[in-house]
């Protein structure tokens, strides 16, 4: 029986069969099926292939629809395989049995298959305001491989200063990729990845803000005052109650909610301003 493995790349669909019949010394005979499709077209073609010389094949775009020898090695075995109406009738088939059928079973998971992507933004390193530093947008988890992505400065595209790696493979039908911008940001800049792909309706964008540090300071102090404020609250809520003979349970378990609560919130929002700095 005939192995096929499938291999699709956009709108070529690729069934590619490697036969190994000897190997001995430095000879090698092989046999390559192969089909295509193009809009709604589909063809098969197999060659053999002896010591790296393809000598016969057989093209189902061929009017003939017969093995034509490519080189003079090819000519016998043409010849004698023309005549054999069985094992040509199979390859005229092909296009159908093979071709058309692999294609419809396995469109719907790689021609049609969508993932949409999750874009993040960050610098490479912790730097200052003045300071060269590379902006990283990572996209990831997306399919098909075809992607754009474009920086932008305050709502300018940049063109410049931009490095880029190839879509990378993950192993697992999606891709990934990391596009750099050099930059040397100022005080309120606000620089943005915009990516576009085939799952998404529109483009998608994430913003980086350059932020000084004694204004991420000023951030977290006020932010930090007002949680401290709320914590006091409770601390007098409490303590308002405790000078009455009888503390209501419900207004114990408002008080140390609050306070879980409060302590909860400033913990988590210092966290993330720690991760954006």
């Amino acid at each position: 029986p005939l192995l096929y493995i499938p291999i699709a790349l956009l709108s070529h669909f690729s069934i590619t069969v490697l036969y190994l019949a000897c190997v001995l010394g430095l000879y090698l005979y092989q046999r390559r099926s192969t089909c295509y499709e193009s809009n709604g077209t589909h063809r098969f073609l197999e060659q053999y292939i002896y010591n790296r010389e393809l000598y016969v094949q057989f093209d189902s775009n061929s009017a003939a629809g017969v093995f034509v020898a490519v080189s003079e090695l090819g000519l016998l075995t043409a010849k004698n395989w023309n005549i054999q109406k069985e094992f040509l009738a199979l390859r005229r088939s092909a296009v159908d049995t093979v071709c058309k059928h692999n294609f419809e079973l396995d469109e719907g998971f790689t021609l049609q298959r969508r993932v949409q992507p999750h874009v993040t933004v960050s610098p490479s390193k912790k730097g200052h305001l003045r300071h060269h530093n590379l902006l990283v947008c990572h996209v990831s988890d997306f399919y098909p491989g075809h992607i754009q992505v474009r920086w932008f400065l305050n709502g300018q595209e940049e063109t410049a200063g931009i490095l880029s790696t190839n879509p990378i493979h993950n192993g697992d039908w999606t891709f990934q990729i990391l596009v750099m911008l050099e930059m040397t940001p100022q005080q309120g800049d606000v620089y943005t990845c915009q990516v576009e792909h085939p799952s998404l309706d529109g483009p998608v964008t994430v913003e980086w803000k350059a932020q000084s540090d004694s204004a991420r300071s000023k951030m977290l102090a006020g932010v930090g005052g007002f949680v401290l404020g709320l914590m006091a609250i409770g601390v007098s809520f409490i303590l308002r109650f405790r000078s009455q003979r009888v503390v209501p349970p419900d207004a114990q378990f408002l008080s140390v909610c609050i306070l879980i609560q409060c302590t909860y919130s400033f913990s988590s929002f210092s966290s993330q301003l720690r991760d954006i700095s």
